[in-house]
């Protein structure tokens, strides 16, 4: 299906404005999408996950459809969101999971965050809390990251969702990663 911009704008700000069907009415326009993404988070989970990428994209939409839409911009914002539902959904199982088995000795290599491949549940938790932290300390930092690791945005759409240039987007995410990087080793788990 051929997505028109304007058209997923239209209906996210009729969304936005109370309009409830507004949004059933945008998901089948961006449900491969958030398929695809879907399914590149999943592929970074553990073998075996109980989430499939439809019930990951189906929670994630029971999540919005639950909330009180704030201001969305477009198709690349309501996906960044999107996204971090998705990473919280992912988080919250991976918690659930290990509530009872914590075996502290797994390692995280952060070469690359983009291609950072989360080989277990404990490796999951570091990544989050340290993004977490990140957040805290510079909140656009942890945007960034959010859209580009779990949101698979490319440089000019986060640089369009956060209306700042891409170069600025560049500078911090190259800081970013270099901040979770020493973050990590700290924590022990690089």
């Amino acid at each position: 299906m051929r997505v028109n911009p304007s058209q997923v704008s239209v209906l996210l700000q009729q969304w936005i404005h109370g309009d409830q069907d507004a949004l059933g009415a945008v998901a089948p326009m961006i449900y491969e999408e958030l398929r695809r993404l879907a399914h590149q988070q999943l592929k970074n989970e553990r073998a075996g996950h109980t989430l499939q990428s439809t019930a990951l994209v189906n929670e994630a939409f029971m999540k919005l459809i639950g909330s009180q839409p704030g201001y969305l911009q477009d198709r690349a914002h309501f996906v960044a969101i999107a996204s971090r539902l998705m990473r919280q959904i992912l988080v919250q199982y991976a918690r659930a999971r290990s509530a009872n088995k914590r075996d502290g000795g797994q390692r995280i290599a952060l070469e690359d965050i983009a291609e950072l491949a989360i080989a277990g549940d404990e490796e999951l938790f570091a990544l989050d809390d340290a993004l977490d932290e990140l957040t805290r300390i510079d909140e656009r930092q942890g945007k960034i990251v959010q859209m580009r690791f779990f949101g698979g945005l490319a440089m000019p759409e986060i640089a369009h969702v956060l209306g700042i240039s891409v170069a600025t987007v560049e500078r911090d995410w190259a800081t970013a990663r270099i901040w979770l990087r020493r973050q990590m080793n700290r924590a022990g788990s690089l």
